[in-house]
């Protein structure tokens, strides 16, 4: 059986995406190392060096401690600096674009690990340092431990170039709804990979025995194979009752079951169910729906006014609800062709339904974004589809949105526009 949920799996998942997560990790690891490089020195690997490549070696007390305390200082400062741009890359995505898109841009693991590997060079450096005896003869010298700290500070060097360079990309409207449609993109195609023809044969569930969660958090994501695994020991039958990226209060029921379990299986099951205190495009696809949305209303904002970020994130959103497309609404996770649970998804309808809504509102009064939707909504009849009834959704919050344009724009041309674009989506 794969790899399931265990309480320590769990807790590395809430952890990893914290901005603190690799800094901790390289300091601990440059500690290690420094302690690593004290038992080698004492073990006389710098009287080696001295014997053999004396070139390599530091052996002068006075001038390790100058070297190692102006490399601590000179990391400290590139830390301090490059943590000030985190932080106002932060600031700019959240009053610029969406404060939904911070625990992604948190999530960074390019800057994580610059910041660990600063950490990881100054711990080392510091540690070295109290290890140096300046009186002391040129083979009491940790020579080669001081070379290394010096090594380590000019990788800091270019992994501080590394990240002023990354942080000016990271900046832009165009690298965060490329990550975002990415990072979307690829939960979508492993979604897709892994659903098999939909079957509709799946019980009525009212009478069914409900069992509540007692955590609060956004729901990501349940153990597949151990649920599985329990339905087909067990014969019975589940269906997981929150959308993933739902906020599940204490006391909600979380599933159902065909037949009543005990309190012990109940508890192992819940144990398999993962919940954060934050949103991640990577757990659930439908936040990237709502990200772009969000940057596309924040750029028609009349605080904003930015048309242009408005009509690349539209075209973001087509992509990505092309591939919605070829989803089916109904997720059964099945085995020997026999459904043993169903799992709540975000309809096609509904999710268009909540992203046209917004755009609507603060888009309609513009002609050139109306245009571009037009040109999505044609795009997308002409794709595939896993349901035909997804080509009506199509239709319906076209004619809404063409309705609530010819409601506010007044310009003779612009609206032969829309009669143009209703003409080309063959709409009455």
């Amino acid at each position: 059986m794969k790899f399931s949920y265990t309480p320590i799996y769990t807790y590395y998942r809430k952890i990893k995406d914290k901005i603190i997560f690799y800094p901790s990790v390289f300091s601990i690891s440059g500690v290690l190392f420094a302690f690593l490089m004290m038992y080698l020195e004492n073990r006389g690997i710098s009287r080696y060096l001295i014997d053999n490549v004396p070139i390599l070696v530091v052996n002068n007390g006075d001038t390790a401690l100058t070297i190692l305390s102006a490399c601590i200082t000179g990391l400290i400062s590139m830390m301090v600096f490059s943590f000030s741009m985190v932080m106002v890359l932060l600031s700019q995505a959240s009053s610029n674009y969406s404060p939904r898109l911070l625990p992604g841009l948190i999530s960074d693991r390019n800057h994580q690990i610059i910041l660990g590997i600063y950490l990881y060079s100054i711990l080392y450096c510091i540690f070295i340092l109290f290890s140096i005896q300046p009186t002391g003869d040129k083979y009491q010298i940790p020579g080669f431990s001081v070379l290394l700290g010096i090594l380590f500070t000019v990788g800091c060097i270019y992994a501080f170039i590394y990240f002023i360079h990354n942080i000016s990309e990271s900046i832009q409207i165009t690298y965060i709804l490329d990550k975002t449609f990415l990072s979307a993109k690829y939960t979508l195609n492993k979604l897709l990979e892994h659903e098999g023809e939909v079957r509709s044969s799946f019980p009525e569930i009212e009478k069914w025995f409900e069992y509540c969660t007692d955590k609060t958090g956004y729901f990501q994501d349940f153990s597949t194979d151990y649920l599985l695994s329990f339905c087909k020991e067990k014969e019975v039958m589940m269906q997981i009752l929150p959308v993933k990226g739902m906020f599940v209060l204490q006391g909600i029921p979380v599933f159902k079951c065909s037949k009543e379990l005990t309190e012990d299986e109940v508890k192992d099951i819940l144990a398999r169910f993962h919940f954060s205190r934050a949103e991640l495009v990577s757990e659930n696809y439908v936040l990237a729906f709502k990200q772009i949305t969000e940057v596309i209303v924040k750029a028609m904002s009349p605080g904003i006014n930015d048309p242009g970020t408005a009509l690349n994130a539209i075209d973001y959103l087509t992509k990505l609800l092309q591939l919605r497309m070829l989803k089916a609404d109904e997720t059964f996770i099945s085995d020997d062709n026999i459904n043993y649970i169903k799992v709540r998804s975000v309809k096609f309808d509904e999710l268009l339904y909540n992203v046209m809504a917004a755009i609507r509102t603060y888009c309609k009064q513009d002609i050139i974004v109306v245009q571009k939707l037009g040109t999505m909504f044609y795009f997308l009849k002409s794709q595939e589809a896993k349901s035909e009834d997804f080509f009506k959704v199509l239709d319906r919050e076209a004619e809404r949105m063409l309705e609530d344009a010819e409601a506010v724009l007044d310009n003779r041309t612009d609206l032969e526009v829309l009669t143009r674009i209703a003409k080309k989506l063959n709409l009455n």
